[in-house]
C-alpha cells in the first residue's frame, strides 16, 4: 500500500512540475532562448497569490488568473522591449541577458519581500481524502488538476488557433513564416507572454503546497530545465510527461535515498536519457 502512496505523491508533484516547465519549454523551443528569468517569474506569481490571499482574501486558485495576466504582461513587455533586440543573436547572448534580468528581478523581490519563506495557509482547507489506505491532500490534488487544465489549454491554443499556428510556424522556420506574412516580433512576444503567464500561474498553485522565497527561483529553474529536456524542447505534451517522470523520481527517490538527493537523481535520469534519446521523449529529432 505504501507504494501507491508514493505513486499518488509523485502524480501530484508531477502535475505541478509540468506546469512549471511548460512555459519554459515553449519559450526555449520557439525563441531558442534559455530563459533564466523563468524561476523568478514563478516566485513572483507565488507572492502575488500569497499577498492576494493575506490582504484581499482572494483564494490562490483564483489568483492563478491574476498572476498569469500580470506575468504574461510582464513577459510581453520584456520580450518586445528588451530581449527582441538580441533575439537573433547566439544563445549565449540571450542567456547572459536573461541572467542579468533575473538578477535584477530577484534582488527587487528580496528587497520587497525579504528572503523569508512563506506559503498560503488556507482558513478552509479541502482536507485530506483517504482511499484504501492512501492519503490524498485535496488542496494539492486540486492544484494539480488545475495545472493539467492549464497545460491542456496551452496545447489546444497551439493546435486550434491562428496565433498557435503562427507560433508553430515560427518555431520550425522563422524566415519562411516571415515571408508568409507572420509578424515574427509580435509572435515572439506573445510566446514569451504565454511562458510568463504559465510561470505565474504555476507559482500561484505552488503557494498552496510549498513554502517559497525569492531564493527559490534557481531551484524551480533547474527543475524546469530537467523536465524540458526529458520531455523534449518545445513540446507541450513532452513537458507534461517530463513533469510526471520528474515527480515520480522525486517521490520514490526521496524515500530510498533521501529528499536531498532528489534533484541529483533527476539529473542522473536526464543523463541516461540523453545517451539513449538526445532529443527527449516527445521532442522532434534534429530540431
Amino acid at each position: 500500500m505504501i507504494f501507491f502512496q508514493y505513486f499518488v505523491n509523485g502524480l501530484i508533484l508531477g502535475g505541478l512540475y509540468a506546469c512549471i516547465a511548460a512555459g519554459f519549454s515553449l519559450v526555449w523551443g520557439v525563441l531558442n532562448i534559455i530563459n533564466i528569468l523563468h524561476g523568478s517569474f514563478i516566485v513572483f506569481g507565488a507572492f502575488i497569490a500569497i499577498l492576494s490571499y493575506n490582504y484581499l482574501g482572494i483564494h490562490p486558485f483564483l489568483s492563478v488568473i491574476s498572476a498569469g495576466l500580470i506575468l504574461g504582461a510582464l513577459g510581453y513587455v520584456t520580450q518586445l522591449g528588451v530581449i527582441n533586440r538580441v533575439v537573433t543573436q547566439s544563445v549565449l547572448v540571450t542567456l547572459i541577458l536573461t541572467f542579468g534580468l533575473e538578477l535584477m528581478m530577484n534582488n527587487a523581490m528580496l528587497i520587497a519581500f525579504t528572503a523569508d519563506y512563506r506559503k498560503v495557509i488556507l482558513e478552509r482547507s479541502l482536507g485530506v481524502l483517504e482511499a484504501g489506505g492512501v492519503f490524498i491532500p485535496m488542496d494539492r490534488a486540486a492544484a494539480t488538476v488545475i495545472a493539467f487544465l492549464l497545460i491542456l489549454g496551452l496545447w489546444l491554443l497551439m493546435r486550434m488557433t491562428s496565433i498557435g499556428r503562427a507560433i508553430v510556424a515560427v518555431r520550425f522556420d522563422r524566415e519562411a513564416a516571415q515571408l508568409m506574412g507572420v509578424d515574427v516580433a509580435r509572435t515572439y512576444a506573445i510566446t514569451f507572454a504565454l511562458g510568463g503567464a504559465l510561470a505565474g500561474a504555476a507559482g500561484a498553485l505552488i503557494s498552496v503546497s510549498f513554502p517559497i522565497s525569492p531564493l527559490s527561483g534557481p531551484l524551480f529553474l533547474s527543475k524546469a530545465f530537467v523536465i524540458c529536456i526529458l520531455g523534449g524542447v518545445g513540446s507541450v505534451p513532452g513537458a507534461a510527461l517530463g513533469g510526471l517522470i520528474f515527480g515520480m523520481v522525486e517521490s520514490f527517490g526521496a524515500v530510498f535515498f533521501g529528499s536531498e538527493y532528489a534533484l541529483t537523481l533527476a539529473f542522473i535520469v536526464l543523463i541516461i536519457l540523453l545517451l539513449i534519446r538526445p532529443h527527449g521523449l516527445l521532442g522532434v529529432k534534429g530540431y
